[in-house]
Parts: C-alpha cells; structure tokens; sequence
C-alpha cells in the first residue's frame, strides 16, 4: 500500500502524480488523503469543494488505472497525524508528500507536516517538490 497527501495545490498534484507511477511500478494499490482539521474554520463551501475535489481524484484514479481509495478526514488532527496513522493502519511501504518552495529564511524551517512525517512514519516518504514555473 502507497499512502498520499492530497490537497489541490500544485504541491499536491505533483505527489498525487507521483503516487499513480510509484503504484504502477510496484504494483501496489493508493490510499489519498485529504486531512482537513475541519472546526469552525471549515466552511460549507469549503466543505463542498474538497468534496468535489475528491471526487475528482477518485475518477482519476480510475483514469490511471491504479487500485485504491480515496479518504476526506475531518477528524480535527494534523495532516501529519492523519497520514501516519493511516500508514501505520494499511501496512504502507510508502507515504509520498508534496513540498512547497520556500523563501531563503523559510527553507532553514521544513514545514512542520512535512517535518513531522519524516521523522515519526512508519515507513519510507517520497518528497515531491511541484516543477518550477
């Protein structure tokens, strides 16, 4: 099992692609997960769209023809906290992760879910890094 972060940013498409070779070349099936802390912060339409979001990865999947599933947490925990139980629950051989660029100062800092999933995952991590523009 390959385990992705998912959120609809070119980071996260960048992963999500990643994700549909890495299962192609292993011959193992995707979990993508969207982790949302949900709370007040969460709006219906911002509900709506991640749930459209999914949907639209689902069919991607599909397209790619590559086994899986596709999961919308809302479960008030941290993207990394989410990612490294749901690797630990399937067993994963993989968690592949997508990084934003940051500023000069910003890169002495890996982000904090990123720097959390290195350290505590259960299995390998494949950072993806979304192509320069």
């Amino acid at each position: 099992m390959i385990v992705v972060g998912y959120v609809s940013t070119k980071e996260g498409e960048a992963a999500l692609e990643r994700a549909f070779e890495e299962c192609k070349l292993r011959n193992e099936p995707l979990t993508v997960i969207h982790s949302d802390r949900g709370g007040a912060g969460l709006s219906g339409d911002a509900a709506r769209k991640n749930d459209s979001d999914l949907r639209r990865v689902g069919a991607r999947l599909e397209d790619a023809d590559v086994k899986g599933e596709v999961r919308g947490l809302v479960r008030g925990k941290e993207p990394a906290e989410d990612l490294i139980a749901v690797a630990e629950e399937t067993d994963a051989s993989l968690i592949i992760i997508g990084l934003r660029r940051r500023t000069p100062v910003g890169k002495l800092i890996l982000g904090s879910n990123a720097q959390r999933v290195l350290l505590d995952a259960p299995c390998d991590v494949l950072a993806v890094k979304a192509a320069a523009r």
